[in-house]
C-alpha cells in the first residue's frame, strides 16, 4: 500500500485523481484529500433530488459526480476523505474490509466507531464516516469521508433536494451524524486532524513517508478533471 495526499482542494481534480488511481497505475493506493465546499453525488443520482440548487449556487458550492454510486455527500475544509483503490481479487469489493485501518486509528485517537450495515462509520448511531465503492475488470474503489469540523448547518441546506423529482435516480439514505471534534473536545484544526491520522495510517502500513505524485502524472490528471465539471 502507498499513501498519497492531494494537493488539491477541487473536487473535479481529486475525483479524477481517484479515475487515474484506478485506471493508469497498478499498484495499491490510499489517497487522503479535503475539497472545498461541494456536493459529491453519485453516479446514477438526480442532482434535484438531491440538493438545494439555489442554496449551492449562492454560496458557491460547486456539485460534482464521482465514478462510484450511492447517496449524495457534502464536503468542505472541516471534511477529510479517504480513497482506497487495489487490484481486484476474489473477493468483491464490499467484501473487502477496507475500513480496518481507519477505524483502528481511529479508536486509537479515542474515536469509537463501528462499521454500520450500509459501511457508513457510526459513533454511539451518528454517522462520522459515510462510504461508496465502484469496481473495474481489475481495479476496485473504495472511498469515504470523516466528519471532522465540516459546518452540519450548511450540509444540511446543501442535501435538502426536491424528492419528487427522483425518477430513476438512487436516493440519499439521510443519517443524524456528528463532527469528531465534537468527540474529541480540543482545539485541533483538521489540517493538524489529517496529519495525525495520516501520521497513524504510515505506521499502520509500516510505511516512512507518503507517495508523491510524478509531474507527468499530476499533468494527466488537471487534463482529466473538466470531465468532473460542476452540473449546476
Amino acid at each position: 500500500m502507498k499513501i498519497i495526499i492531494s494537493p488539491w482542494d477541487s473536487p473535479a481534480q481529486n475525483c479524477a485523481l481517484e479515475e487515474y488511481m484506478i485506471t493508469e497505475r497498478p499498484d495499491d493506493v490510499l489517497l487522503l484529500y479535503r475539497n472545498r465546499p461541494s456536493v459529491i453525488i453519485g453516479r446514477n443520482q438526480t442532482v434535484a433530488a438531491e440538493i438545494d440548487e439555489t442554496f449551492c449556487r449562492t454560496h458557491q458550492i460547486e456539485v460534482v459526480r464521482r465514478l462510484s454510486g450511492g447517496g449524495a455527500v457534502y464536503h468542505d475544509y472541516g471534511n477529510i476523505n479517504y480513497s482506497f483503490i487495489a487490484n481486484k481479487e476474489a473477493s468483491p469489493v464490499l467484501d473487502r474490509d477496507f475500513l480496518t485501518p481507519i477505524v483502528s486509528v481511529l479508536r486509537h485517537i479515542g474515536i469509537n466507531a463501528t462499521v454500520g450495515h450500509r459501511k457508513e462509520l457510526l459513533v454511539d448511531g451518528r454517522k462520522i464516516s459515510g462510504t461508496a465503492s465502484h469496481v473495474t475488470r481489475n481495479r476496485q474503489l473504495f472511498h469515504g469521508t470523516l466528519l471532522h469540523r465540516s459546518d452540519i448547518e450548511v450540509l444540511h441546506h446543501a442535501l435538502r433536494g426536491d424528492r419528487s423529482v427522483r425518477g430513476k435516480g438512487v436516493a440519499s439514505v439521510p443519517s443524524p451524524v456528528v463532527n469528531m471534534s465534537d468527540l474529541l473536545e480540543n482545539d485541533d484544526t483538521t489540517e493538524q486532524f489529517l496529519n495525525h491520522i495520516g501520521s497513524l495510517l504510515l505506521e499502520y502500513y509500516h510505511l516512512e513517508d507518503y507517495t508523491p505524485l510524478t509531474d507527468d502524472e499530476a499533468e494527466h490528471i488537471v487534463a482529466i478533471s473538466p470531465k468532473y465539471s460542476n452540473e449546476i
